[in-house]
């Protein structure tokens, strides 16, 4: 299961860069649905984020085979950084880096490790460190189906769960 997540996780930025870097730093800065949305580079920013705080969640899900943690407010996050003043080039360098690091990490979880509960934010239902990766990777990839403007945009696992429970109530 290990393997399977790393190459997953793997391919999905290789293949993503090459896509990423024909992006103008122009065309990255326009937010295409009014003042209140994110640009691209607002949009890979906030992925930057989120590879910020899934390390934790998966380092000490690994280590201590239990994660209990914050969500985060994403929106104030992405204000916080600036994303939208910074050069495309150097947010596209900064999640590369960012995310071959994570690689590494969830190359050396230890596979009984994968089954570690993760508690985040107010949720008291836990999901398994290989959710909480698996999640975080097709979250990117969602991502950046929409900052491209791809017409398929990648659902994923939690997402997916959320429409789920919105329609039960």
């Amino acid at each position: 299961m290990a393997k399977a997540l790393t190459e997953l996780f793997r391919a999905t930025i290789e293949r993503e860069l090459r896509e990423l870097q024909k992006l103008s730093d122009e065309a990255a800065a326009v937010r295409p649905n009014g003042e209140g949305s994110w640009s691209p580079k607002e949009e890979l920013g906030h992925l930057i984020d989120s590879a910020a705080n899934n390390h934790m969640r998966f380092v000490r899900g690994a280590l201590d085979g239990v994660y209990r943690g914050p969500g985060y407010a994403q929106n104030d996050w992405v204000t916080l950084h600036g994303y939208q003043e910074m050069l495309w080039n150097d947010l596209i360098s900064t999640w590369l880096s960012y995310n071959r690091l994570l690689v590494r990490v969830v190359a050396n979880v230890p596979e009984n490790r994968l089954a570690a509960d993760c508690f985040i934010g107010g949720n008291e239902t836990p999901a398994t460190l290989a959710f909480v990766i698996e999640d975080y990777v097709l979250h990117m990839q969602h991502h950046i189906d929409h900052l491209l403007g791809r017409e398929r945009v990648t659902e994923y696992p939690s997402q997916v769960a959320a429409a789920a429970r919105a329609q039960a109530f």
